[in-house]
């Protein structure tokens, strides 16, 4: 009997340890606005620059805020991959009345545009 309550002891502890060791992807992707957005960021038009490019926020709509600090991160990381820097341009953002910033959309899917500065 002790060697059973033994067994069924050391499985139960090494389930416990399993399933709090195992990350998910979702876990191990910064956050923004406490949110992990999904973005991709690529060259417009590869053949004539890599400076000017384009960010996608999926389901942006989650948190705009959140959305445009993802994006910033993509192209901030794109432009020191490409250039050298961090500097860059937005060149698709405009202010609203309220002096919030409308964004594109492509169904919920935030679309950013920028060229980086050399």
């Amino acid at each position: 009997m002790t060697s059973r309550f033994t067994l069924t002891l050391i499985l139960a502890a090494s389930v416990g340890l399993a399933a709090c060791g195992g990350k998910t992807r979702e876990d191990k992707r910064m956050r923004f606005d406490g949110i992990a957005f999904r973005t991709s960021v690529k060259a417009i038009n590869k053949k004539e620059t890599l400076a000017n490019f384009r960010v996608e926020v999926r389901d942006a709509l989650r948190s705009q805020r959140g959305a445009l600090a993802a994006a910033d991160h993509e192209a901030k990381r794109y432009c020191i991959e490409n250039y050298g820097t961090s500097r860059f341009d937005w060149t698709n953002i405009a202010l609203d009345a309220e002096g919030n910033y409308k964004i594109q959309l492509d169904k919920s899917d935030a679309i950013y545009t920028g060229s980086c500065e050399s």
